[in-house]
């Protein structure tokens, strides 16, 4: 366990940790309040969890109660890699093991890196009620965990649950909701600008306007336009 919060320590750059800690939002009120960062790249993160992709689940959760951020997410990166390369049994244990700790899942990287892959993953050929209530929830990294689960469903074409929660998510006040709604809703339109542009239909003139901007990117200037300017 030391050896791995070691080869995390090694990669620190002041310099960027700097930039994360202001990009990250982590001053006091803002979402990431009091995270603290090392400043290492994604890229060197997913190495040192693959030479430590062995953890057992016991030796991971410590990491997911650290106050580093890097830390956690190299956690969480262990487990993806888990996931992808367990049987069914080990896949349950590491989807229940994820949110018996998901309180240390609590930035838009953690939850972006790791639901759609873990969460979604799991729940491609089941019952997926546990994704509303998260939708439900008060807790806005619960909710993201919730749309960006679907973005697994979506490259399956299975649409259906992505609108449904992008529904119940309409009205949420936070921006990183907005944004994460739309951003599903422009890859469902990846795959059928129909299905999604029926659903924008419905709703575009009650939606935030980052989460409109966000679905319509990809659109024909004419098109994004009319939409922007509630001409639809």
């Amino acid at each position: 366990m030391n050896s791995l919060k070691q080869e995390i320590a090694k990669l620190k750059n002041k310099e960027k940790a700097k930039v994360m800690q202001g990009f990250f939002k982590t001053e006091k009120g803002q979402y990431g309040e009091g995270d603290i960062f090392l400043g290492i790249s994604v890229g060197d993160q997913r190495a040192v969890a693959k030479r430590f992709s062995n953890f057992k689940l016991a030796e991971i959760r410590p990491f997911l109660k650290s106050k580093i951020h890097e830390e956690r997410l190299v956690a969480l990166l262990i487990l993806v890699q888990q996931f992808e390369k367990g049987s069914e049994e080990e896949k349950k244990k590491i989807f229940d093991f994820y949110f018996e700790n998901v309180k240390g899942i609590n930035n838009w990287d953690l939850v972006d890196l790791t639901a759609p892959k873990i969460v979604g993953a799991w729940l491609l050929d089941k019952n997926r009620k546990k994704l509303y209530k998260l939708a439900e929830s008060k807790d806005l990294w619960e909710k993201r965990i919730a749309i960006l689960a679907t973005y697994t469903f979506i490259r399956k074409q299975d649409f259906k649950d992505c609108l449904a929660i992008s529904k119940k998510l309409l009205q949420d006040k936070h921006d990183l909701i907005h944004k994460a709604v739309g951003w599903m809703l422009r890859e469902v339109g990846k795959k059928d600008q129909v299905i999604e542009e029926k659903f924008l239909k419905k709703h575009y003139k009650q939606m935030p306007r980052t989460m409109l901007r966000y679905s319509i990117e990809r659109f024909e200037e004419k098109k994004r336009l009319a939409y922007l300017k509630g001409k639809i």
